[in-house]
Protein backbone atom coordinates (compact mmCIF):
# COMPACT_ATOMS: atom_id res chain seq x y z
CA UNK A 1 0.00 0.00 0.00
CA UNK A 2 1.49 3.02 -1.30
CA UNK A 3 0.62 6.95 -1.03
CA UNK A 4 -0.38 7.91 -4.71
CA UNK A 5 -0.28 11.31 -6.30
CA UNK A 6 -4.09 12.24 -6.02
CA UNK A 7 -3.72 11.77 -1.87
CA UNK A 8 -0.91 14.04 -1.99
CA UNK A 9 -2.85 16.37 -3.60
CA UNK A 10 -5.15 16.00 -0.36
CA UNK A 11 -2.51 15.83 2.34
CA UNK A 12 -1.42 19.58 0.66
CA UNK A 13 -4.44 20.94 0.81
CA UNK A 14 -4.67 18.93 4.33
CA UNK A 15 -1.48 20.98 5.72
CA UNK A 16 -0.94 24.63 5.20
CA UNK A 17 0.02 25.93 8.53
CA UNK A 18 3.44 27.48 8.99
CA UNK A 19 5.47 26.72 11.92
CA UNK A 20 4.59 30.36 13.24
CA UNK A 21 2.86 33.53 11.95
CA UNK A 22 4.64 35.91 14.41
CA UNK A 23 8.22 34.32 13.48
CA UNK A 24 10.16 34.01 10.35
CA UNK A 25 12.67 30.74 11.58
CA UNK A 26 14.92 30.89 8.53
CA UNK A 27 15.81 34.67 9.20
CA UNK A 28 17.48 32.94 12.38
CA UNK A 29 19.57 30.31 11.06
CA UNK A 30 20.66 31.84 7.87
CA UNK A 31 23.22 33.79 9.68
CA UNK A 32 24.68 30.69 9.96
CA UNK A 33 23.99 29.56 6.26
CA UNK A 34 25.59 32.06 4.30
CA UNK A 35 22.46 34.05 3.99
CA UNK A 36 20.41 30.75 3.27
CA UNK A 37 18.01 29.25 5.53
CA UNK A 38 19.54 25.62 6.74
CA UNK A 39 16.56 24.03 5.61
CA UNK A 40 16.59 25.49 2.20
CA UNK A 41 19.91 23.89 1.28
CA UNK A 42 20.82 20.67 -0.01
CA UNK A 43 24.46 20.82 1.90
CA UNK A 44 22.63 20.51 5.01
CA UNK A 45 19.50 18.78 4.42
CA UNK A 46 18.96 16.48 1.30
CA UNK A 47 14.43 16.60 0.45
CA UNK A 48 13.63 13.19 0.03
CA UNK A 49 10.15 12.39 -1.26
CA UNK A 50 7.92 9.15 -2.56
CA UNK A 51 7.61 8.96 -6.34
CA UNK A 52 4.17 9.61 -5.98
CA UNK A 53 4.48 13.53 -4.06
CA UNK A 54 6.99 13.98 -6.97
CA UNK A 55 4.41 13.25 -9.41
CA UNK A 56 2.13 15.85 -7.70
CA UNK A 57 4.71 18.26 -7.35
CA UNK A 58 5.47 18.53 -11.37
CA UNK A 59 1.25 19.36 -11.77
CA UNK A 60 1.21 21.93 -9.45
CA UNK A 61 5.06 23.66 -9.24
CA UNK A 62 8.16 23.98 -11.16
CA UNK A 63 10.24 24.58 -8.43
CA UNK A 64 11.64 21.30 -8.07
CA UNK A 65 14.25 19.26 -9.72
CA UNK A 66 15.86 15.68 -9.34
CA UNK A 67 19.36 16.41 -6.95
CA UNK A 68 22.19 15.28 -8.16
CA UNK A 69 24.95 14.73 -6.25
CA UNK A 70 27.93 16.74 -5.73
CA UNK A 71 29.94 14.69 -2.97
CA UNK A 72 30.51 11.45 -1.63
CA UNK A 73 27.91 11.80 0.96
CA UNK A 74 25.52 13.03 -1.78
CA UNK A 75 25.93 10.16 -3.85
CA UNK A 76 25.48 7.48 -0.58
CA UNK A 77 22.28 9.09 0.03
CA UNK A 78 20.94 8.45 -3.34
CA UNK A 79 22.27 5.25 -3.32
CA UNK A 80 20.56 4.61 0.17
CA UNK A 81 16.93 5.44 -0.99
CA UNK A 82 14.30 2.88 -1.24
CA UNK A 83 13.29 2.11 -4.87
CA UNK A 84 10.44 4.74 -4.27
CA UNK A 85 11.72 7.59 -3.19
CA UNK A 86 13.92 9.89 -4.94
CA UNK A 87 16.33 12.93 -4.01
CA UNK A 88 15.53 16.36 -5.39
CA UNK A 89 16.48 20.10 -4.59
CA UNK A 90 14.85 23.13 -4.95
CA UNK A 91 15.48 25.58 -7.85
CA UNK A 92 13.82 28.88 -6.06
CA UNK A 93 14.63 28.84 -2.40
CA UNK A 94 14.14 30.70 -0.26
CA UNK A 95 11.73 32.58 -2.09
CA UNK A 96 9.23 29.51 -2.55
CA UNK A 97 5.82 29.53 -1.76
CA UNK A 98 3.87 27.25 1.09
CA UNK A 99 2.17 25.66 -2.02
CA UNK A 100 4.88 24.27 -3.59
CA UNK A 101 6.38 22.76 -0.76
CA UNK A 102 6.63 19.02 0.12
CA UNK A 103 5.45 17.50 3.32
CA UNK A 104 9.24 16.99 4.85
CA UNK A 105 9.53 20.58 3.64
CA UNK A 106 6.50 22.13 5.62
CA UNK A 107 7.02 19.90 8.97
CA UNK A 108 10.54 20.49 8.90
CA UNK A 109 12.48 20.27 11.72
CA UNK A 110 9.49 17.99 13.06
CA UNK A 111 8.52 14.33 13.04
CA UNK A 112 5.69 12.56 14.10
CA UNK A 113 6.56 10.90 17.48
CA UNK A 114 5.37 7.21 18.45
CA UNK A 115 5.79 5.89 21.91
CA UNK A 116 6.79 2.23 22.64
CA UNK A 117 3.35 1.67 22.69
CA UNK A 118 2.57 3.06 18.98
CA UNK A 119 0.81 5.60 20.29
CA UNK A 120 1.20 9.04 18.20
CA UNK A 121 1.82 11.52 21.08
CA UNK A 122 2.89 15.02 19.09
CA UNK A 123 6.13 15.84 17.09
CA UNK A 124 9.39 15.84 18.14
CA UNK A 125 12.37 16.95 16.10
CA UNK A 126 15.13 15.55 13.81
CA UNK A 127 18.17 16.36 16.43
CA UNK A 128 20.58 16.38 14.06
CA UNK A 129 19.99 19.89 13.70
CA UNK A 130 19.83 20.61 17.07
CA UNK A 131 23.80 22.71 16.17
CA UNK A 132 21.63 24.79 13.09
CA UNK A 133 17.89 24.90 13.36
CA UNK A 134 16.61 27.87 15.81
CA UNK A 135 12.83 26.08 15.70
CA UNK A 136 14.68 23.49 18.14
CA UNK A 137 16.20 25.77 20.49
CA UNK A 138 12.32 27.10 20.15
CA UNK A 139 9.72 24.81 20.07
CA UNK A 140 7.01 26.81 22.02
CA UNK A 141 7.28 29.13 18.33
CA UNK A 142 5.41 25.98 16.96
CA UNK A 143 1.32 27.52 16.74
CA UNK A 144 -1.56 24.99 17.26
CA UNK A 145 -2.60 25.20 13.70
CA UNK A 146 0.46 23.83 12.70
CA UNK A 147 0.79 20.68 15.47
CA UNK A 148 -2.60 19.86 14.53
CA UNK A 149 -2.35 20.13 10.65
CA UNK A 150 0.73 17.98 10.96
CA UNK A 151 -0.27 15.48 13.15
CA UNK A 152 -3.86 15.32 10.81
CA UNK A 153 -1.92 14.82 7.66
CA UNK A 154 0.91 12.32 8.91
CA UNK A 155 -2.46 10.68 10.22
CA UNK A 156 -4.30 10.32 6.65
CA UNK A 157 -0.42 9.20 5.16
CA UNK A 158 -0.21 6.70 7.58
CA UNK A 159 -3.40 4.85 6.37
CA UNK A 160 -2.66 4.93 2.60
CA UNK A 161 1.54 4.22 3.42
CA UNK A 162 2.49 1.37 5.63
CA UNK A 163 6.26 1.61 4.96
CA UNK A 164 5.75 5.84 6.17
CA UNK A 165 4.41 4.70 9.25
CA UNK A 166 7.15 1.59 10.29
CA UNK A 167 9.70 4.71 9.22
CA UNK A 168 8.72 7.30 12.19
CA UNK A 169 8.17 4.00 14.21
CA UNK A 170 11.71 3.56 13.64
CA UNK A 171 12.59 6.59 13.98
CA UNK A 172 10.93 7.48 17.27
CA UNK A 173 12.56 4.19 18.36
CA UNK A 174 16.12 6.04 17.27
CA UNK A 175 15.20 8.46 18.72
CA UNK A 176 14.40 6.94 22.31
CA UNK A 177 17.94 4.91 22.01
CA UNK A 178 20.11 8.18 20.96
CA UNK A 179 18.68 10.57 23.79
CA UNK A 180 18.94 7.69 26.32
CA UNK A 181 22.48 6.82 25.74
CA UNK A 182 23.21 10.87 25.50
CA UNK A 183 21.14 11.41 29.00
CA UNK A 184 19.03 13.76 27.06
CA UNK A 185 15.05 14.52 27.27
CA UNK A 186 13.17 13.84 24.55
CA UNK A 187 10.73 17.03 23.67
CA UNK A 188 7.31 16.28 22.72
CA UNK A 189 4.90 18.95 21.59
CA UNK A 190 1.58 17.78 21.52
CA UNK A 191 -1.53 17.94 19.30
CA UNK A 192 -3.48 20.62 22.25
CA UNK A 193 -0.42 22.54 22.60
CA UNK A 194 0.72 20.85 25.73
CA UNK A 195 4.30 19.85 26.33
CA UNK A 196 5.44 16.16 27.03
CA UNK A 197 8.67 14.80 28.05
CA UNK A 198 10.78 11.25 27.85
CA UNK A 199 13.42 11.27 30.33
CA UNK A 200 16.65 9.61 29.67
CA UNK A 201 16.49 6.01 31.15
CA UNK A 202 12.66 5.35 32.02
CA UNK A 203 11.64 3.23 28.97
CA UNK A 204 10.01 5.78 27.39
CA UNK A 205 7.79 7.17 30.13
CA UNK A 206 5.56 10.02 28.56
CA UNK A 207 5.12 12.76 31.03
CA UNK A 208 3.82 16.27 31.49
CA UNK A 209 6.33 19.00 30.79
CA UNK A 210 6.78 22.78 30.09
CA UNK A 211 7.74 24.63 27.44
CA UNK A 212 10.60 26.23 29.76
CA UNK A 213 11.94 22.57 30.89
CA UNK A 214 13.30 22.47 27.06
CA UNK A 215 16.99 24.51 27.14
CA UNK A 216 17.83 26.29 24.14
CA UNK A 217 21.17 24.25 22.26
CA UNK A 218 24.39 25.07 20.35
CA UNK A 219 24.41 28.54 19.14
CA UNK A 220 21.27 29.61 20.50
CA UNK A 221 22.05 29.26 23.99
CA UNK A 222 23.62 33.13 24.15
CA UNK A 223 24.15 36.00 22.54
CA UNK A 224 27.82 35.67 22.79
CA UNK A 225 26.89 31.53 21.47
CA UNK A 226 25.31 32.95 18.51
CA UNK A 227 27.85 35.53 17.72
CA UNK A 228 30.68 32.80 17.47
CA UNK A 229 28.82 30.60 15.73
CA UNK A 230 28.23 33.08 12.46
CA UNK A 231 31.84 34.19 12.69
CA UNK A 232 32.78 30.58 12.73
CA UNK A 233 31.02 30.61 9.72
CA UNK A 234 32.96 32.96 8.05
CA UNK A 235 29.45 35.73 8.58
CA UNK A 236 29.55 39.13 10.09
CA UNK A 237 27.83 38.99 13.89
CA UNK A 238 27.13 42.76 13.53
CA UNK A 239 23.50 43.22 13.18
CA UNK A 240 21.99 39.79 14.14
CA UNK A 241 20.88 39.22 17.25
CA UNK A 242 18.71 36.33 19.21
CA UNK A 243 16.57 39.28 20.39
CA UNK A 244 15.89 40.00 16.07
CA UNK A 245 13.03 37.27 16.61
CA UNK A 246 10.56 38.69 18.41
CA UNK A 247 10.89 36.83 21.43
Amino acid sequence: MVAKAKHYAKMHSMFEASISTRVDCGKMCAPLNGGMPVCCTADHAVPVVTKGEWRQLKKTTEAWKKFKPRDKAGREIVDELHDDCLAIECKIAPMCDRVSRTIACRSFPFFPYFTKDEELVGLSYYWIFEDRCWVISNLQVAEPAFVDQMITTYEYLFKKDEEEYEAFLDQSKSMRRVFSKKNKVIPIVARDGKYFKILPKTKGEVIPAEASDFLALGPYKSEKAYAKAIKDEGGDPEGHSLADSGL
